[in-house]
């Protein structure tokens, strides 16, 4: 799992991200081959897609975004991704990751004029939006920036972001209104997050992340709903999980034990006996 924007994307080249404080705003990725894992994103991200294209699930929903396409993903969400190459653009994928993060959003708002959009909506599919020539022009613009970040400055890219803000306001204002109510985060409900992701790899801190809640304010609200701990009751429900892919699917134990989080092989099998009576294996029989 990668975490967005505090790890950088995996890229062929070197000069791939710009940051502010040490901490990455924008990201390109270039690929000739194609790339799939899960992002965990600790700020809102606008993904552009300029070769290319790439596909996206988000629970139960998945979407693919294509060249010249953009799309907005919330904060504190878990998103698989596979990337792939065009056959007839030399099977590159190229896009680029914008980390919005809330003062952003703050200080914009603050020291700018209400935006008249000029444009139209732009959704082609539900959370699909075409880029507008502007910001297709605006992505190029970066590529200097990347060759050259040790000489970029930091009010520099603040003022990228502004200008990326305009041409979405102008051009793409759906996007734009999405963008600006997000500045508010909410919190999501205990139970329908861990309902979701306790088959996914994901740490407790991850998960409380993914609520949008401190780990100690996780820890209380968790133990008010479910009456135990989180991590024990993780445990007993991947466990429980474990236990009906070995009945019900042809998958070796090694493949359950770490898609389900479990460390190691060896940890995995002796809970699974301590908690079911009986190890992996008399189950697969």
């Amino acid at each position: 799992m990668i975490k967005i924007p505090s790890q950088v994307i995996n890229a062929d080249t070197a000069q791939n991200s710009l940051a502010i404080d040490g901490c990455p705003l924008i990201e390109q990725c270039l690929l000739t081959a194609e790339e799939k894992g899960i992002m965990f994103l600790e700020e809102h991200v606008l993904l552009f897609v300029l070769r290319g294209s790439v596909s996206l699930t988000l629970g139960t929903r998945t979407y693919t975004v294509g060249k010249n396409e953009m799309t907005l993903l919330k904060k504190t969400t878990a998103v698989q991704y596979e990337k792939r190459g065009d056959p007839e653009d030399g099977h590159i994928y190229y896009g680029m990751m914008f980390s919005i993060k809330d003062d952003l959003i703050k200080s914009f708002l603050a020291t700018t004029e209400k935006i008249t959009p000029k444009g139209t909506d732009g959704e082609t599919r539900a959370g699909v939006h075409t880029m507008t020539e502007c910001l297709i022009t605006f992505a190029a613009s970066l590529s200097p920036y990347f060759h050259n970040s040790a000489e970029v400055y930091p009010g520099q890219l603040s003022l990228k972001m502004k200008e990326m803000l305009y041409h979405l306001g102008i051009g793409n204002h759906s996007i734009y209104q999405q963008l600006m109510q997000l500045y508010q985060p909410a919190r999501i409900g205990i139970r329908h997050i861990v309902e979701e992701y306790y088959t996914s790899p994901v740490t407790i801190t991850e998960l409380a992340h993914l609520s949008g809640r401190s780990l100690s304010s996780f820890k209380r609200d968790f133990q008010a709903a479910y009456s135990m701990p989180p991590a024990e009751w993780m445990r007993k429900k991947r466990l429980e999980k474990a236990k009906a892919m070995l009945e019900t699917t042809r998958l070796p134990v090694s493949d359950i034990c770490f898609s389900l989080g479990f460390e190691n092989m060896s940890h995995f099998s002796r809970i699974f006996k301590e908690y079911h009576g009986n190890p992996p294996s008399f189950y697969r029989h």
